[in-house]
């Protein structure tokens, strides 16, 4: 039996339990079928569907069906109607469009996206897990990448890390998945793989790779990784990349401490704290005298390898509510009647229903397993502060599909509670990853698209606007939370309008152009 047949008897049997002559009118709520007619049964079938309240929104006369908006007290009748052969869900279909993460407006990127073409005279050394070559919303027309004998080849990423942090750097203006903080499609990327599926490298693998980025002419190196302790060659081989020229940014580190996390300590390194989509930092960011600039990332929606990434979606009282899913949860479409289970802390006698759960003490795994215990065939777990909820079943098995929501949208899902809903899990090629891995690349981007309207300054100068034209976030002036606060393209751009570089010395080694167009009195871009 196929999911669609599967999610349809499981409604039933929450129809069946709970639903009597006397049930309110919620109760009843009408949900959309097609109805698939047995040969030479379409007007028998279509009269029963009729007196059991059904009404025709589509005709499928091809295919000797219809869709029908039909009461959930009329379903289990149906079923058994002689002259249907089945019924099944009437599946929502969406257009397959661009999406803007919400960072990359944060970071003003939107503003400059116009002039993106012309300010891709940059390169951008991205060192991480690889990148999926090939992936429908990323650059290949200059992508390149060296070999490294520990990891394997740079066009393959079994860790996804690093091509989540391509996508926010250059993910392509497309009309397809998501779109990056410099979309320029002559931006040239070079990758150098030091993660493989394990996930960490050494120091001088580190070192290894800043050469092999200075060797391809980076301007920008973008570094998503770290690690707590300092080591007198790196922090010299930083030293020395600046001096030729290159900008490099790293993440502040996740541990949420006042802990010094490397490269991004060194002073040759900007070093980028996590926000929020409210411009708040993020708990799990490190707050240093070091930390530099602040940009999104809890939350950040980019690519991932193609098919490799989980995608959810909640459908309810006839609307549509964001979802992310579990990370770990087994794929599945679900439709079935919406049951109140609390905070999930026992058993929820929800036999054939979806589970309607409050994040609360326990996990999001033995949450689920109570669901699931109880005869649950999906959970939807709603935060309890403001916010989406991105969680993880820690490597526990489950069985059914599982999904985080915002409070707000748990609110709205319990004004539809016996209700039907739909709950489902794919697979995808974007989602969502927090952290100040996601935070960097935003700079990186940012230092990119604005270096290429300026081709004449030199690192430090880009460097020096970035952190004049920041966002002040928390206390008054530089802080070890915030740094000087939020980076921001089209602010540091009129900037260097109106403070032209000097250029010389330590201008890069990838590139050079005229400046960009969008520039002068009368194109400002704020």
């Amino acid at each position: 039996m196929d999911s669609a047949n599967l999610s349809l008897s499981s409604l039933l049997v929450c129809l069946l339990s709970g639903l009597s002559l006397g049930a309110d009118a919620a109760s009843d709520e009408e949900s959309r079928f097609v109805v698939q007619f047995k040969p030479g049964m379409a007007s028998e079938a279509k009269a029963g569907v009729k007196a059991a309240g059904g009404i025709l929104v589509q005709d499928l006369g091809r295919h000797n069906a219809a869709a029908f908006l039909l009461p959930a007290s009329a379903v289990k009748g149906l079923q058994h109607n002689p002259h249907i052969e089945y019924l099944e869900v009437d599946a929502l279909r969406y257009p397959l469009s661009q999406t803007e993460p919400y960072g990359i407006a944060m970071v003003q990127a939107d503003v400059l996206r116009p002039y993106a073409d012309s300010a891709a005279n940059r390169t951008v050394c991205i060192i991480d897990s690889g990148i999926d070559m090939g992936h429908e919303d990323l650059p290949n027309n200059r992508l390149t990448g060296s070999y490294d004998a520990g990891t394997g080849d740079w066009d393959s990423d079994e860790n996804h890390h690093g091509t989540h942090v391509a996508g926010t750097i250059a993910a392509l203006n497309n009309n397809l998945g998501v779109i990056g903080v410099h979309p320029g499609s002559a931006l040239h990327l070079h990758i150098i793989k030091v993660f493989d599926a394990d996930g960490w490298a050494y120091s001088s693998s580190l070192v290894a790779a800043l050469d092999k980025c200075i060797d391809a002419g980076a301007n920008v190196v973008n570094m998503s990784l770290g690690g707590p302790l300092k080591s007198r060659t790196e922090d010299r081989a930083f030293a020395d990349a600046e001096t030729l020229g290159v900008l490099s940014v790293a993440a502040a580190g996740n541990d949420g401490n006042t802990r010094h996390s490397y490269p991004a300590s060194y002073n040759a390194v900007v070093s980028v704290a996590a926000l929020d989509e409210n411009k708040q930092v993020a708990d799990f960011s490190q707050r240093t005298s070091q930390v530099e600039l602040s940009a999104p990332g809890v939350g950040v929606l980019s690519t991932l390898p193609m098919g490799q990434a989980e995608v959810a979606s909640v459908m309810a009282g006839g609307n549509d509510f964001d979802a992310v899913a579990m990370d770990g949860s087994p794929y599945g479409s679900e439709t079935a009647m919406l049951a109140n289970c609390g905070f999930g802390d026992s058993i929820c006698n929800a036999s054939g229903q979806l589970c309607l759960i409050s994040r609360g003490s326990i996990s999001f795994a033995e949450k689920v397993q109570n669901c699931a215990a109880g005869g649950g065939v999906g959970a939807i777990i709603y935060n309890n502060v403001p916010g989406e909820l991105y969680g993880t079943l820690g490597g526990v098995n489950t069985t059914i599909p599982s999904v985080g929501v915002s409070d707000t949208t748990g609110a709205a899902l319990q004004q539809t509670i016996g209700q039907v809903a739909t709950l489902n899990v794919a697979q995808g090629n974007y989602a969502r990853f927090s952290g100040t891995s996601m935070a960097t690349p935003h700079v990186a981007g940012v230092a990119a698209l604005v270096w290429g309207l300026h081709s004449n300054c030199s690192n430090t100068e880009i460097r020096t606007a970035l952190r004049v034209t920041a966002e002040d976030l928390g206390p008054t002036g530089r802080d070890d939370a915030y740094g000087y606060g939020l980076v921001r393209a089209s602010a540091a751009h009129n900037y260097l309008i109106a403070h032209p570089c000097s250029g010389g010395q330590g201008s890069g080694g990838g590139g050079s152009g005229s400046g960009g167009s969008c520039k002068g009195k009368n194109k400002q871009c704020n």
